[in-house]
């Protein structure tokens, strides 16, 4: 794998550090801001807001500059998110800043998948699209605990000028390891919407949307459920969290692969486990020692969905696939919000505890349904008379252009 993937997986860790880290922070927050710890919460929404504002917009505004480029400038706006972050001097301030720092997040995975596809040889797309992401997974083993733990001793908004720091050194390495890529042609805003219109991406998005949001559904009160069901006490809830990054992942370097062989069977196998391993949960989660290793099993196979379905959007909407792989981040950040809204609504009804990991389930399965439905109208278009025509008029033609990197690797 090309060094500058180191580059990208770098820039990965910081953001996945300053996105989960809050969540530990909030007792902290909370005290020193003088608020609530349920207040203190929209912190972890605003951050997610960013997310899903900032991955179309500046996807669209950076769609005419170098992808090298892009990478920068969305890098400092993230140092800049997180500095602010640190010297906020009130909620309100913090609550912006925490804006301000998520904007770029899905941008930069969108613009950086592409570029890790382009670096990968024909046929390891998808596993250089993994490797960067093993620094989003590294994030929740090392980074979140370790910042959580600095912030508790120092005070939060060292964590914060921390990330700041480690932003800094990621741009750096950018700009040292990450080739300038040729871009050919370069494709306008419109073309990218009509890439990202077509219905085998849109598809993609809404299996993203509805898959993972069973992912979070759980992990976003997976520390009070080990606490209230599993009966640990709060000093675990750290290990707990790793544990959950442990499967992260193993389900990042498993997926890369799979997906490179075969993206769709992956997709599919990925969300099936998904919904049998949260009903699992519900039944390990009352033991210490079955739960740990349900914990490791449940971040890699939510986990495992990321890379097939980055690598679905990018393929097809190939011809101008930025947009849409930014995209799918403001998916599966809508994820993140919706599955953690209905697993509390679940718990605020009085369905007890496990309920999140009912719910979960019954998400992956819809998003199961979503993905096979969405391959199987893909399948009919490919093999009906009028695509038959299309390709063999496509055989006898001339190529004037050559294939983009992302639609080896989405062998089907």
């Amino acid at each position: 794998m090309p060094l500058a993937l180191l580059a990208l997986a770098v820039s990965a860790f910081g953001i996945g550090t300053t996105e989960f880290v809050m969540m530990g922070l909030l007792p902290n927050v909370a005290d020193d801001l003088g608020t609530s710890v349920p207040t203190a919460g929209y912190l972890v929404s605003a951050y997610a807001i960013g997310v899903v504002i900032g991955a179309p917009l500046l996807t669209a505004l950076g769609s005419r500059i170098p992808r090298k480029r892009i990478l920068l400038w969305l890098m400092a706006l993230f140092s800049l998110g997180n500095l602010a972050s640190a010297l906020a001097p009130n909620f309100a301030l913090l609550a912006a800043s925490r804006v301000l720092a998520g904007l770029p997040h899905g941008a930069f995975f969108g613009v950086g998948a592409v570029v890790a596809a382009r670096l990968a040889a024909e046929g390891r797309q998808a596993r250089a699209v993994a490797t960067m992401f093993l620094g989003l997974t590294v994030a929740n083993i090392v980074g979140v605990p370790a910042a959580t733990l600095l912030g508790q001793r120092l005070g939060w908004r060292a964590t914060f000028l921390v990330v700041t720091a480690v932003g800094l050194v990621a741009m750096a390495a950018l700009a040292r390891l990450v080739p300038q890529i040729a871009t050919g042609v370069q494709h306008g805003l419109r073309r990218e919407l009509r890439a990202l219109a077509a219905p085998q991406v849109l598809l993609g998005l809404l299996t993203g949307v509805l898959g993972f949001a069973g992912v979070f559904a759980v992990y976003s009160y997976l520390a009070s459920i080990t606490t209230e069901v599993t009966g640990l006490a709060e000093g675990y809830v750290t290990l707990v969290l790793a544990l959950f990054g442990v499967g992260m992942t193993l389900g990042a370097l498993i997926a890369g692969p799979l997906t490179d062989r075969a993206l769709r069977p992956t997709l599919y196998g990925s969300l099936a486990a998904l919904a049998l391993t949260l009903l699992l949960f519900r039944t390990t989660v009352h033991t210490a020692w079955l739960a740990m290793p349900t914990v490791v099993l449940l971040g890699a196979v939510g986990f495992m969905t990321t890379t097939p379905l980055q690598m679905l959007v990018m393929h097809k909407a190939r011809h101008a696939p930025t947009l849409a792989s930014a995209s799918n981040h403001s998916a599966l950040n809508l994820a993140n919000a919706g599955g953690a809204w209905m697993g509390g609504a679940a718990i605020a009804a009085g369905w007890g505890w496990t309920s999140p990991a009912l719910v979960g389930a019954a998400l992956a399965v819809v998003g199961l349904i979503v993905a096979v439905a969405a391959g199987l109208l893909d399948r009919g278009r490919r093999t009906s008379p009028s695509s038959r025509v299309v390709a063999a008029a496509g055989a006898v033609a001339p190529a004037h252009s050559s294939p983009s990197p992302c639609e080896e690797s989405a062998a089907q």
